[in-house]
C-alpha cells in the first residue's frame, strides 16, 4: 500500500497510462478529477502491452489502466505495481466490424466468411501487445479459423488503428471493442459480437505504479474511476460495469 512519507506536497499533475480504448471515457473522468482536486491528469494512451513495457523501463507513471489482465499480471510479478490497489473497474465486448459499404440485410455467418476468398484482409491488434488482438486470436482459434486466416491478417498497433483501417475500407473486416465505435461513426458496422465462450473475460484492471511519486493523488484518481460517478461515465461510453452488482 502506498504511504505518504512525510508532509508531501500536493502535486500539480499525475500521469495516467491507459489503454487507448479508454481514451474518451478517461479524458472525461480526468476533467472531473481536475475540477475536484486541482491536479491535472497527464494521459498517455497506447496499447496495453506498450504501456507495460514503458513502465518496465521506468517511465514516470502514477496509474496504469490496462485493457487486459495479462499486462497487469506481468507488472505485478515484477513487483512494479502496488497489488493492493489493483481493481477490475470495467468490462468490454469484442466485436467483428466491416466497412459500411459491405453492409447487408442477408443472414450471413460472418465468422465463417472470414476464411472465404472474398475476404482478403482482416485487421486485428498485435496479439503480443494489444489485448483486443489477443482476444481476437483466441476467438479465431476456438472457432477453428486461425490457421485459415493467418495469411490475411493485418496487425495493428492498437484497436483505434484497426477501426481506421476498416473505416477506410483498407481491410475487409476487423476486431475491435464495441466501445471503440462512436454512435456517429457511419463508416463501419458491427457484423457480430465474438461469442463470449471463445475468449477470456474482457476485464480492465487499474493500479498505482510502484515508482509513483504521487501515490496518494494516484489513489484519488482510482477512487474516482471506481466511484458511481466514474462508473457512470464509463457506462456512457459503452463499458460494462463490474462493480456495484452490475454487469
Amino acid at each position: 500500500m502506498p504511504t505518504n512519507n512525510g508532509a508531501a506536497k500536493v502535486p500539480n499533475e499525475i500521469t495516467v497510462s491507459a489503454a487507448v480504448s479508454l481514451k474518451d471515457a478517461f479524458i472525461e473522468i480526468g476533467q472531473l478529477y481536475e475540477t475536484r482536486t486541482g491536479i491535472h491528469v497527464n494521459f498517455n494512451f497506447a496499447a496495453s502491452g506498450i504501456l507495460q513495457k514503458q513502465i518496465e523501463q521506468a517511465a514516470p507513471v502514477d496509474v496504469f489502466a490496462s485493457a487486459g489482465e495479462r499486462q497487469m499480471d506481468e507488472l505485478a510479478n515484477k513487483n512494479l505495481i502496488f497489488t493492493d490497489t489493483r481493481r477490475d473497474f470495467a468490462g468490454n465486448t469484442l466485436v467483428l466490424i466491416l466497412p459500411r459499404s459491405q453492409a447487408t440485410t442477408q443472414e450471413l455467418q460472418w465468422f465463417e466468411r472470414l476464411a472465404q476468398s472474398p475476404v482478403r484482409k482482416i485487421a486485428i491488434g498485435n496479439p503480443q501487445t494489444v489485448p483486443a488482438g489477443f482476444y481476437a486470436r483466441q476467438t479465431l482459434v476456438n472457432l477453428n479459423l486461425w490457421d485459415k486466416v493467418q495469411q490475411k491478417l493485418v496487425l495493428a498497433e492498437d484497436v483505434r488503428q484497426v477501426l481506421d483501417y476498416v473505416a477506410r475500407a483498407e481491410v475487409d473486416a476487423g476486431f475491435v471493442y464495441v466501445t471503440d465505435i462512436a454512435p456517429t461513426n457511419q463508416a463501419v458496422f458491427v457484423a457480430a459480437p465474438a461469442p463470449e465462450t471463445t475468449h477470456d473475460s474482457i476485464l480492465y484492471p487499474i493500479a498505482v505504479v510502484k515508482d509513483s511519486r504521487h501515490a496518494e493523488a494516484a489513489l484519488g484518481f482510482i477512487a474516482l474511476v471506481l466511484s458511481p460517478e466514474g462508473q457512470a461515465v464509463l457506462k456512457k461510453y459503452g463499458f460494462i460495469s463490474v462493480l456495484f452488482g452490475e454487469g
